[in-house]
């Protein structure tokens, strides 16, 4: 086993500044992980229901739980069900919102989990560690559609040529026969600032878990559970998430384009459920030398208006 970092909450200043929680609210923590931002709410004084489908981080959690006075319900499950998993414990609506997305650290750590090429071990990537794990859909996908993840979630520019390589080396077991495949198709110097694996291990990542499909159906479920002037607080990491919350947010909040002479006019849009707070953070410098991996974190805030949530037809 892998020795792991010690879990520092990013931009967790921030985080508790935009939600502000007090004694008598509910907040959710849509990706409990370790539980920084839950132990940070709590010590607010306000009541905690978090959610993350690792079944390890919420065996974890269990003493926090007990230590918590009640005010602690930690459920295993992804934050795309967070409203139905709510409404089914009768503890909508809440307060505020909080998402930091992505993969943990301590699934980083973990070189059995297979999330990372740092450490060998197998071709996992699972978050729930349940379902399709990464050596079934590299060893079994066609070529075409293994270059269309890497080129849509990595936005690996050479992903045809990636994936013909991957293809003529199955079976692929470990991380580190995969990171060696594609160190071995793109060339792969010592000297360069950022490993040419980087891409693809995080393309596979966000397909194998579905990442970015979460991460839309649970911002919209965010938006049906906040109550108004309930606060939503997202921390994102690469620029395909960080789009899709902006994109998100921008709708939202009716900041979308009306049109022009060159576009046609947009259909009427329903009243937006969210106004912005503040410009996009990203973490100070002197986070950032506390905890590099906070280098490309950005933190978007908004608040729920009173008006009622978007159906799917309008999404």
């Amino acid at each position: 086993m892998s020795t792991p970092t010690p879990h520092i909450p990013v931009l967790i200043d921030e985080v508790i500044d935009a939600l502000h929680p007090t004694p008598g609210e509910r907040h959710v923590d849509a990706t409990f992980g370790a539980g920084g931002y839950t132990r940070a709410i709590l010590a607010r004084g306000a009541e905690v229901v978090a959610f993350d489908r690792d079944p390890d981080a919420i065996a974890a959690g269990q003493d926090m739980v007990a230590a918590s006075d009640g005010r602690l319900t930690l459920v295993e499950a992804p934050f795309s069900a967070l409203e139905s998993e709510l409404d089914a414990r009768g503890l909508a609506p809440v307060d505020g919102v909080v998402m930091d997305i992505g993969v943990s650290s301590m699934q980083l750590d973990q070189a059995e989990r297979g999330f990372s090429f740092q450490g060998d071990g197998p071709l996992d990537m699972r978050m729930s560690q349940s379902g399709e794990s990464a050596a079934d859909f590299l060893n079994s996908a066609d070529e075409s559609d293994i270059a269309d993840v890497l080129y849509l979630y990595g936005e690996e520019p050479r992903s045809r040529r990636v994936a013909r390589a991957i293809v003529s080396a199955r079976p692929l077991t470990r991380t580190s026969e995969l990171a060696t495949v594609v160190r071995k198709a793109l060339g792969h110097k010592p000297h360069d600032k950022k490993d040419p694996a980087t891409r693809t291990f995080q393309a596979v990542r966000i397909h194998i878990n579905r990442e970015l499909g979460e991460l839309a159906d649970g911002l919209a479920a965010a938006e049906r559970v906040l109550k108004p002037g309930g606060r939503l607080a997202v921390v994102t990491f690469h620029s395909l998430e960080d789009r899709l919350v902006k994109h998100f947010l921008r709708e939202r909040s009716g900041a979308m384009p009306s049109g022009s002479r060159h576009l046609p006019p947009q259909a009427a849009q329903a009243e937006a459920t969210f106004e912005t707070i503040g410009r996009a953070v990203r973490p100070s410098d002197a986070e950032l030398a506390r905890n590099p991996r906070a280098r490309s974190a950005t933190l978007r805030v908004a608040r729920r208006t009173a008006s009622a949530a978007w159906v799917a037809g309008e999404l």
